[in-house]
């Protein structure tokens, strides 16, 4: 069964830097490699629509920013830790949110439906 968990979430000050870490375990049952899934990070404030934040993909490792974090957060994995990276910064009280990682097969998607697997999340407040 294959598992994402997120960690590094926590309160941190506006103006402030936090790395997010997604480790998958058990993607071999899917019948395929961590390698070749793309890593989408998400974020649900309450009361708002999960949105999508960033993706990277498995096949050339292209990525993708939403217009809100673009020049402030930064996508990366690797492969060899089958972990994938949100590094955060500059980090606004609008960023406070649930993140979560996601994955699916091939490329990129701001679906949530499109993902096959989820993590439960790890909570980013950002306040004073």
């Amino acid at each position: 069964q294959p598992q994402l968990v997120e960690s590094g979430g926590g309160l941190v000050q506006p103006g402030g830097s936090l790395r997010l870490s997604c480790t998958a375990s058990g993607f071999t049952d899917s019948g395929f490699t961590f390698e070749v899934y793309t890593l989408t990070w998400f974020r649900q404030a309450p009361g708002k629509e999960r949105e999508a934040v960033s993706c990277i993909r498995g096949e050339d490792i292209v990525t993708n920013y939403a217009d809100s974090v673009k020049g402030r957060f930064t996508i990366s994995r690797d492969n060899v830790k089958n972990t994938v990276y949100l590094q955060m910064n500059s980090l606004k009280p609008e960023d406070s949110a649930v993140y979560y990682c996601a994955a699916r097969f091939h490329s990129c998607s701001n679906h949530r439906n499109d993902m096959n697997y989820w993590g439960e999340g790890t909570l980013v407040t950002v306040s004073s």
